[in-house]
């Protein structure tokens, strides 16, 4: 492999974000290709044996197999540290690899985290079950009471886990004085980003540890496939993350590394434009909502901290129309938004939390999250925003609202 200037940090760390999004990471072969090569390969050959021996003893750069490093995910995670401004990142196989390697891989059996009540319902299964199965203690607060983090600090607790804005509820966490607590009292903060992207909001800016990413969502952009990328520096992402991964093999494959990286090219342009087109959406239907939850208007308790951590508020919000009842009504008459649990994608589309993204979790943390029967959240797409707003005012319409 030619390496180019793309991995030089010497440079790429002087670079815009636009330009680090476009150009970060990037190596070219003998052959000079423009667009980042597909290596479709799980392990590679070596010219003698002292070469391998040297490679795997840590003593010489170069390629082993394809579960600890592969040319075209060595791009990806390049790119992505730097537009994190971050010293290292690996590439996962996806979100939920992600949030779940950037955990295990730091704690053990007698050891506490604290996490937001808030979250992807996934991310609540490892705070709720699978943790605690491994002998870890868990406690979720409400991430909106500054007071309660330190209030939960415990003399085991190792990690400040949270998302922010937080699925599906939009819950803002004040990034800068939940970071300054953990450091204060030696606790690693690990950030779930995904509804952000570092277009949008870098954590590490405000003192974060860690930063997890499902780049299903937003990085890609387009539905098209799985990934995920734990950022941190270097001596956190060697030391500590990095042999858990080897061992457990999490690791993003080479064909959705090379397809998130096309759509980071894009990534700042989507991500404002989507945020221009649902803070618009949520102005058309708060009047007629009985509770929206958008931190892009000032209607959002949080809406100044969020404007202080965010270059925009993202494409996502949701709102609470009272019942399940009337929900479905709403998702059964839309004709341009389609039904669908994903988020981050170009295309507008909106579920129903508490059957799908949250079905798995109880009645009982739904309710102490706010993920309630009437509520919907909506990924605001790239489409004319009038022909959004058009189809929702129909659908509200055609519920009775």
């Amino acid at each position: 492999m030619k390496k180019t200037t793309g991995t030089d940090r010497s440079i790429t760390s002087n670079w815009r974000p636009a330009t680090q999004a476009v150009r970060g990471g990037t190596w070219r072969s003998e052959h000079g290709e423009t667009s980042e090569a597909l290596f479709l390969t799980s392990g590679y050959t070596y010219d003698n044996a002292q070469t391998v021996a040297d490679r795997f003893a840590g003593e010489a750069e170069g390629m082993t197999y394809s579960r600890l490093q592969n040319p075209t995910v060595a791009m990806l995670e390049e790119r992505i540290a730097l537009m994190e401004g971050a010293e290292a990142c690996r590439a996962q196989a996806s979100g939920m690899a992600a949030m779940t390697t950037a955990l295990l891989c730091q704690v053990s059996a007698g050891d506490h985290v604290v996490g937001a009540r808030a979250a992807f319902g996934s991310c609540r299964w490892l705070l709720d079950h699978l943790l605690p199965r491994f002998g870890i203690e868990t406690t979720v607060v409400d991430s909106a009471d500054d007071d309660a983090w330190e209030a939960a600090i415990r003399p085991n607790t190792k990690v400040f886990f949270f998302e922010t804005p937080a699925n599906p509820t939009l819950d803002v966490v004040d990034l800068a004085h939940v970071c300054e607590v953990a450091r204060a009292h030696g606790i690693t903060t690990v950030v779930d980003n995904a509804f952000a992207t570092s277009a949008l909001q870098r954590p590490m800016d405000f003192g974060a540890d860690v930063v997890a990413y499902s780049a299903t969502k937003l990085m890609d952009g387009q539905g098209r496939v799985l990934a995920g990328a734990v950022c941190g520096s270097q001596e956190w992402i060697d030391e500590v993350l990095l042999p858990f991964q080897r061992n457990t093999g999490p690791n993003c494959a080479p064909f959705n590394a090379w397809v998130v990286l096309k759509g980071l090219e894009t990534l700042s342009l989507r991500a404002h434009r989507q945020s221009e087109n649902a803070v618009e959406l949520g102005k058309s239907i708060e009047a007629r909502a009985p509770k929206l939850l958008h931190p892009g208007l000032p209607s959002h308790p949080r809406h100044e901290l969020a404007k202080r951590q965010m270059s925009a508020t993202g494409p996502i919000f949701a709102f609470d129309v009272g019942d399940r009842k009337t929900a479905f009504a709403i998702l059964d008459a839309l004709r341009l938004v389609d039904i669908s649990n994903n988020i981050g994608d170009a295309r507008s589309l909106m579920c129903h939390p508490a059957s799908t993204t949250h079905a798995g979790m109880t009645q009982e943390a739904r309710d102490e999250m706010g993920v309630t029967e009437g509520l919907l959240r909506i990924n605001v797409g790239l489409e004319d925003v009038e022909d959004i707003k058009e189809d929702l005012d129909q659908a509200l319409k055609a519920a009775g609202l």
